[in-house]
């Protein structure tokens, strides 16, 4: 329905898009025991360092090979094999993964190659996992980041039983595959869905056991919680894989070609017909009834439905997000009756022709002001809200980074729950900006005005004058004569 469309300015100002890179690197810390590096300068991990610890409000474990000057000339092998010795004596993590920069990129370094060379130079190596994804920060987005990250661990850690299929081994299985728009508490949410269904999920990644916030009881270098590597090796066995996202869809199908196991690719879970769909094909795969608490929560939704809609209904909004989370959000919105006028992305998406809007700009945070000084409503991540207080317009916070707020981890917007939750959270904040009476709205024509404050009469003159009182002039001793 909406085409998408490139925006031609010579620079982006204020950009939306975050990049691939720090997409991968996120996508890397939904393994557990995992350390991820990114294969280039200093600067680049920093600033993505500092990002993903705003917006958590945890530590993050992220690394870097520090290419300087001379080794992007040179090459970075020694700088890779240094990081990875490194990491292994101090850290110790079951997987190492690493993705590129657009500094290494444009030199051209043969990472698979460099790999290949460390492995038969250190043994010591043998038994830590390494996954390495190309991620150039000058082309693509966060989204993208993320998808070629999980494709790339279904490719590298996944095994290949396309000769002899284990489907259905275990049947109360199936593979989950988040994409990178769902928050750590939405991964909880489905997972917690699938256990209602009596089925286990395989998580690939899984954020929601490493960064959704907890105290671990000891410390580690590496991430706390998430999936196992070793978790992988059953993924051939599960009933079937569920993909979360258009972005998952590249990992789904390599996932199936490598072991068999269909998929069922919901573009969302943020509605009420997306999550019908869903609780139904979770109850073909698992053989039960849908469970009694999501019929309740179903007549939940549509009761949120009905209330939102007096505050949603006709209002005009400006979203700026990546793909996933832009089609999930707008769709919802637009089933509200609201009117999407301006959506601003990060990347091409196959997910963008089904957004209830005319055009999808590719474009930045400059566009998306310029779109939404006609909106009632305005939907962006934190670095949009010096916009939003120029245009005095009402603003939501979403995607990433959100750096100004708490519980971004736990913030919940899938299922028939997260879907209410959203609602109300949008009516209420426009329900806050609707303006109120005050005893000046409806001035009083000047002739009531006379007659609710008369004028005081005049004071009549005395026919005699009025003197004044005498002044003290005490004398020098002191008496007043």
């Amino acid at each position: 329905m909406a085409q998408t469309v490139e925006s031609r300015k010579a620079c982006a100002v204020n950009p939306l898009k975050m990049s691939q890179p720090l997409g991968a690197s996120y996508a890397f810390m939904g393994m557990d025991s995992c350390m991820p590096v990114m294969h280039g300068s200093q600067g680049c991990t920093s600033f993505g360092l500092v990002l993903l610890v705003r917006h958590f409000k945890e530590a993050i474990p992220l690394q870097t090979t520090a290419m300087n000057e001379v080794t992007t000339i040179l090459g970075g092998y020694e700088n890779i094999e240094t990081a990875l010795l490194n990491i292994k004596k101090r850290a110790n993590p079951q997987l190492i993964a690493i993705c590129s920069t657009g500094l290494t990129e444009t030199k051209g370094d043969d990472v698979d190659g460099y790999l290949n060379l460390v492995r038969q130079r250190k043994p010591e190596l043998d038994e830590t996992a390494i996954v390495y994804v190309s991620t150039p920060d000058y082309v693509g987005a966060f989204e993208d980041g993320w998808r070629l990250a999980v494709a790339g661990m279904v490719k590298q850690l996944v095994p290949d039983t396309s000769a002899a299929p284990k489907v259905g081994a275990a049947p109360r299985q199936v593979n989950l595959l988040p994409g990178s728009h769902l928050t750590p508490g939405d991964i909880e949410e489905i997972k917690q869905i699938l256990g209602d269904f009596g089925l286990s999920a395989i998580t690939m990644p899984d954020v929601s056991g490493s960064l959704d916030g907890h105290i671990p009881s000891d410390w580690r270098g590496t991430t706390l919680g998430g999936t196992r590597v070793e978790e992988l090796t059953r993924m051939g066995e599960s009933v079937a894989t569920l993909a979360i996202g258009q972005q998952m869809a590249d990992a789904a199908k390599a996932l199936e070609a490598r072991t068999g196991v269909p998929v069922h690719l919901f573009d969302r879970l943020t509605g009420l017909a997306c999550n019908d769909r869903f609780l139904m094909t979770l109850s073909s795969l698992s053989g039960q009834a849908v469970p009694q608490k999501y019929r309740r929560q179903r007549s939940q939704l549509l009761d949120a439905m009905l209330d939102g809609h007096f505050y949603l209904g006709a209002k005009t909004v400006a979203i700026g997000a990546e793909p996933d989370l832009l089609y999930a959000v707008g769709a919802m919105l637009h089933e509200m009756g609201a009117v999407l006028h301006t959506c601003v992305t990060t990347t091409h998406s196959a997910v963008l022709e089904k957004l209830p809007a005319e055009t999808a700009l590719i474009g930045d945070l400059e566009d998306l002001e310029k779109g939404a000084a006609q909106c009632d409503l305005m939907m962006t991540h934190s670095h949009g809200r010096q916009a939003a207080e120029r245009l005095g317009t009402p603003f939501l916070r979403i995607g990433f980074p959100i750096f100004d707020r708490i519980g971004n981890a736990h913030r919940l917007m899938v299922g028939y729950r997260g879907t209410r939750q959203f609602i109300f959270e949008v009516a209420n904040l426009m329900m806050a900006h609707i303006p109120h009476a005050e005893p000046d709205s409806w001035p009083l024509p000047d002739a009531a005005q006379r007659v609710a404050k008369p004028a005081l009469p005049a004071v009549a003159e005395l026919p005699w004058p009025i003197k004044a009182a005498p002044t003290s002039n005490p004398t020098a001793d002191g008496v007043t004569p």
